[in-house]
């Protein structure tokens, strides 16, 4: 049964930013292509989650890395905190070298008793602006966990009829430079001692949004053309570092979405995503 959080209170905050064309190039090389959108350019969708940084005090940095719950963010007691999905729809285009705006807001705050202990569901709103026009509206579902990893949920087969195929396989040095890009200190992107020990997880863990980003890229390998009206995605099972990550899509029959999913070394679903083409 869920239990409204007191927390769950209307908060809201602001920030600009510019969408500077030497970050654009470090994501497009981090991505691994030779040549970068130039200014003026329309932004990948997706790409903008690397602007808006979350640019904190050292002295305000929780023990996991994140800067610390209570002042935006609510504070539900639980450690552990991960993406676990969104939706997104893109208005208009962002356009490299322009500024940009974002209104946040925490839509829905929610806990539970799961199968894993207790957790928290946090949902919050972002309209981005680019020239005083709106670009993306943005739904980010946040999950708060216990430490306790007992009882986790039997990992499920991916889909086996992929028309897209792109494998790789993340290392330190990816989630470094994806860390880097969006100011992310989170202690299980590259603290070994840290991830192993302390969150119990077997290996440094390959970041939600990067994830996304990848399943995002491989549509825009595939369909370069293709204008992407929305996307949503779920987070189903972390990937770690040194293990290979197939990215996976099929488009319907028509044409007009795309089905995307991750899958790990062992054949098990990591993301699900759906992606809506004009």
């Amino acid at each position: 049964m869920d239990d409204p959080s007191a927390s769950n209170e209307k908060r809201t905050e602001s920030a600009v930013d510019i969408v500077a064309p030497t970050s654009v190039a470090a994501l497009a090389a981090t991505l691994d292509y030779d040549t970068a959108p130039a200014e003026r350019d329309a932004l990948p969708p997706l790409w903008h989650w690397i602007f808006f940084r979350p640019i904190v005090r050292q002295s305000l940095i929780a023990e996991d890395g994140h800067p610390r719950k209570g002042s935006f963010l609510p504070d539900l007691g639980l450690p552990r905190r991960m993406w676990a999905g969104g939706r997104l729809r893109f208005a208009a285009s962002v356009i490299v070298g322009e500024r940009i705006a974002r209104t946040s807001s925490i839509l829905d705050v929610r806990e539970k008793q799961g199968r894993t202990g207790r957790l928290g569901f946090v949902t919050v709103g972002h309209r981005i602006e680019c020239r005083g026009t709106l670009a993306i509206e943005e739904e980010h579902d946040i999950v708060y966990r216990e430490l306790s990893t007992s009882g986790a949920p039997a990992p499920t087969a991916a889909p086996a009829d992929a028309a897209w195929q792109r494998t790789l396989t993340p290392d330190e040095t990816l989630l470094f430079r994806y860390s880097a890009l969006t100011f992310n200190a989170h202690r299980i992107h590259y603290d070994t001692p840290y991830v192993t020990q302390t969150e119990g997880y077997p290996g440094l863990v390959v970041h939600g949004p990067l994830i996304a980003t990848l399943l995002m890229d491989l549509l825009r390998r595939e369909r370069p053309d293709a204008a992407v009206l929305d996307f949503s995605y779920r987070a189903m099972r972390p990937c770690f570092a040194g293990n290979a990550l197939h990215l996976c899509g099929q488009p319907s029959a028509d044409g007009k979405t795309v089905e995307l999913w991750s899958k790990d070394h062992e054949g098990w679903l990591g993301m699900t995503a759906r992606a809506t083409l004009s």
